[in-house]
């Protein structure tokens, strides 16, 4: 028992088990509207069924499939963000070790090592779990009502194993499940590195003179700007990242041969605007999802080292 609160308090240990909570909370608080974004994204030129705005575009999905549709998808989201969340915090601490200058400093004072950290980070948690990731877009929009999936389509749903499973032996093996990966890394790298660079300026800002820690509010304002300015930055990486995953997909309307012909066919049919379709909603999510994650993760990773550190 003494070794396991020995292990508990090992900061890099409390943040992977906080990490794998604060994700779970954070992405059932907005799983309308991170539903609601895919949907948006994955829309290709001539596509009107979802040309709404955010409130027509959750009334549409009420109607149409109730509140699972609200939560379609969230329970492979879940399954996945518990390990990303985990391995990402976890690992950002691991990586933290290699760029102090003493054992324990905070790199505050120091954002490119902060950014560099947070980047390292985000690819080693994007490759852990990404075979989930893509199953849950596929999970998001096979249930939607797009003209061209038939009802057949939307009625039989495979659920989480199933879709892998179909993926797996239908569409390429290992690479069917990595698909899309490429742009996926080259956002996640630059959107988690700013997203702990910002998060930890501008938690200095929050943090009341004398204090060595914000209070909840601050947390949670300064895990809101994190989110924004992190998403707002890489998002067109997210709109391809989110197209390469059903590119095999029947009846979506475009088959993408890379990265650089998808953002040109991207701009080409509709417009610049086409790599920030679904921003809305997404900085509607990031503000209360980044804001529970980083508030949830503290909270939990000072609960869990106190347990470790009790006698």
């Amino acid at each position: 028992m003494t070794e396991l609160r020995k292990s508990l308090a090992q900061p890099v240990f409390a943040s992977f088990l906080a990490g794998g909570v604060a994700g779970a909370i954070s992405r059932t608080v907005v799983s309308p509207l991170e539903r609601l974004k895919i949907l948006f994204q994955v829309q290709g030129a001539g596509r009107e069924e979802y040309k709404l705005s955010v409130g027509k575009g959750l009334i549409k999905m009420w109607k149409e499939e109730g509140w699972r549709g609200f939560m379609r998808g969230n329970g492979t989201n879940c399954v996945r963000i518990v390990p990303y969340s985990a391995v990402q915090f976890g690992s950002y601490n691991f990586y933290k070790r290699f760029f102090e200058d003493t054992p324990g400093q905070d790199l505050h004072k120091n954002p490119l090592r902060r950014l560099v950290c947070g980047g390292l980070a985000g690819i080693t948690s994007v490759t852990f779990t990404y075979p989930l990731d893509i199953c849950r877009t596929r999970l998001s929009i096979q249930s939607a009502s797009f003209s061209t999936l038939s009802p057949t389509q939307r009625q039989q749903l495979p659920g989480m194993w199933r879709t892998m499973i179909n993926m797996y032996k239908h569409e390429g093996g290992w690479y069917a499940l990595y698909r899309g990966i490429i742009p996926t890394i080259s956002g996640v790298a630059p959107y988690v590195g700013l997203n702990f660079m910002v998060y930890e300026m501008a938690r200095t800002f929050v943090t009341p003179a004398g204090e060595k820690n914000p209070g909840t509010v601050g947390k949670l304002c300064a895990g809101a700007i994190s989110g924004g300015v992190a998403q707002t930055c890489t998002y067109p990486f997210d709109v391809l990242r989110r197209r390469f995953q059903i590119n095999t997909m029947s009846g979506m309307g475009y088959q993408y041969n890379g990265i650089w012909q998808a953002v040109m066919m991207i701009i080409r049919q509709e417009g610049f605007r086409g790599l920030y379709k679904g921003i809305v909603p997404n900085l509607l999510k990031v503000a209360p999802s980044m804001a529970s994650s980083w508030a949830s993760f503290e909270i939990c990773r000072d609960l869990i080292m106190v347990a470790g550190n009790a006698e």
